[in-house]
């Protein structure tokens, strides 16, 4: 399962036809003794997560990589976040207009960060980083990008097949 996960090629994380705006927010995690921020967009009107991104740092460079990659996915579109400090910059920086989100949207975004949170720590806690000198985090990454892909993939009610195709993994 180790090596199953580490060599996985991510896939788009969903490949929407229309976006309607980017909800943005990040969440603290611990990933063995170190700390870690995972970033998250979502589309508020189906409730698919656009894009994931973990990190070290909380700052507005992090924020600005993590739209970036956004927008060369899915265009230019709103972004909606929590007020944190580094989103109207990085939206500055990167041309993109900032709002505040909504309660709704506040609560959908609490809910897929506390959802990836315990998802991240689980796996963590199961296969924790085994590289001398210190945790350069890629395993949770490669982790984060299987899970965000089955996740989506479930959603989609794919049978076991079509589930192992999505994946590229031959059954034959």
């Amino acid at each position: 399962m180790w090596k199953w996960v580490q060599r996985y090629e991510p896939h788009r994380v969903f490949d929407v036809k229309r976006v309607q705006a980017f909800l943005v927010d990040e969440t603290y995690v611990e990933v063995g003794s170190f700390e870690a921020w995972v970033w998250v967009a979502v589309e508020p009107v189906h409730r698919y997560t656009l894009g994931v991104y973990l990190s070290r740092h909380q700052n507005m460079i992090v924020a600005e990589l993590f739209l970036k990659s956004l927008v060369e996915r899915y265009g230019k579109h709103v972004v909606y976040s929590d007020g944190g400090t580094w989103y109207p910059e990085a939206c500055a920086a990167l041309g993109l207009e900032h709002r505040l989100h909504s309660p709704y949207e506040k609560s959908l975004m609490e809910r897929a960060n506390q959802y990836l949170k315990d998802r991240v720590e689980e796996f963590d806690d199961y296969y924790p980083c085994m590289k001398e000198g210190g945790c350069d985090l890629a395993h949770v990454r490669h982790w984060l990008d299987l899970f965000v892909d089955l996740h989506y993939a479930r959603r989609r009610h794919m049978n076991f097949g079509e589930l192992m195709s999505f994946l590229g993994v031959d059954t034959a």
